[in-house]
C-alpha cells in the first residue's frame, strides 16, 4: 500500500513520517485491498495564536469504498494515534459486519412482493427532521465575557447523489465512520438517511414529498 504524507501550515519532520508509516502496516492489516493512504496535516491557530491544534486526515483508497478517519490534539502524533485508532475501528466494524451478515442472512432483507424492508426500522420523515439529521442543529450562545467565547465552525461538504440500497448505504456509512449517510434509495427514488442506533440497529428516515408547498414554489 503507497503512503503519502503532507502539511498544511506545518512541517513534516522524519520522526513523524516514520511513525505514521508504522502505524499505516496496522491499517494495511486490516485492508489488504487497499491500494493508498493519504495523511494530511492540518495546523491551525485561534485567539491569535493562543490557542493551536493539528489535524491529521486520513482517506484510504482501494478496491471498494473510500474509507476516510479524522481526529485534532495540540500534538500532531496524538492526533495520529486517534485517527489510526478511528479508521481501525470503522475497517474492523465494517469487517465484523459482513462476518455477521454472512452468518445472519435474516437480519436484514427486502421482499419485493411486500414492498417491506424487515431487520431495519423505517418511516417517513419531514425535510426539517432530515435536515437536523443530516446537519446537526448546534446551538450559537452568547456569553458576556469574551475570554469564554468558543467559536461554532460549521462545514459544509456537497456531494452528488448516489442511488443505492439500504444495505450498501449502510457499508459505507461504516466505512466513513459516520452515524449517518445521505443516499437516494434506489427501490423508490426517496431521498433517505440511515443512521445508527445502539449495537448493530439501524434506522431509516425516507423524504416523500414529490414537490415543495405551494407557498415555497411561488
Amino acid at each position: 500500500m503507497e503512503t503519502s504524507i503532507v502539511g498544511v501550515g506545518v512541517s513534516i519532520t522524519d520522526r513523524f513520517r516514520s511513525v505514521a508509516e508504522e502505524k499505516a502496516v496496522r491499517i494495511d492489516n486490516l485492508a489488504p485491498r487497499a491500494q493508498r493512504l493519504d495523511i494530511k496535516v492540518t495546523h491551525s491557530a485561534y485567539h491569535n495564536g493562543h490557542v493551536e491544534d493539528d489535524t491529521v486526515e486520513l482517506t484510504l483508497t482501494g478496491k471498494g469504498p473510500v474509507v476516510r478517519a479524522e481526529a485534532v490534539d495540540g500534538d500532531k502524533f496524538a492526533a495520529l494515534d486517534l485517527a489510526v485508532d478511528k479508521m481501525t475501528e470503522q475497517l474492523r466494524r465494517a469487517k465484523d459486519k459482513r462476518v455477521d451478515a454472512r452468518n445472519h442472512p435474516r437480519g436484514a432483507n427486502f421482499d419485493k412482493g411486500s414492498g417491506e424492508l424487515q431487520g431495519i426500522d423505517v418511516q417517513p420523515a419531514s425535510a426539517d427532521v432530515l435536515r437536523a439529521v443530516a446537519t446537526g442543529e448546534i446551538p450559537i450562545v452568547a456569553v458576556d465575557d469574551e475570554a469564554d467565547y468558543t467559536p461554532v465552525v460549521i462545514r459544509t461538504k456537497n456531494f452528488d447523489a448516489e442511488w443505492m440500497t439500504v444495505e450498501e448505504a449502510v457499508d459505507r456509512m461504516e466505512l466513513v465512520g459516520h452515524d449517518f449517510f445521505l443516499f437516494i434509495d434506489v427501490r423508490s427514488d426517496h431521498p433517505s438517511v440511515v443512521y445508527r442506533r445502539k449495537g448493530w440497529d439501524y434506522g431509516v428516515i425516507s423524504l416523500t414529498a414529490a414537490a415543495p408547498p405551494i407557498e415555497l414554489a411561488s
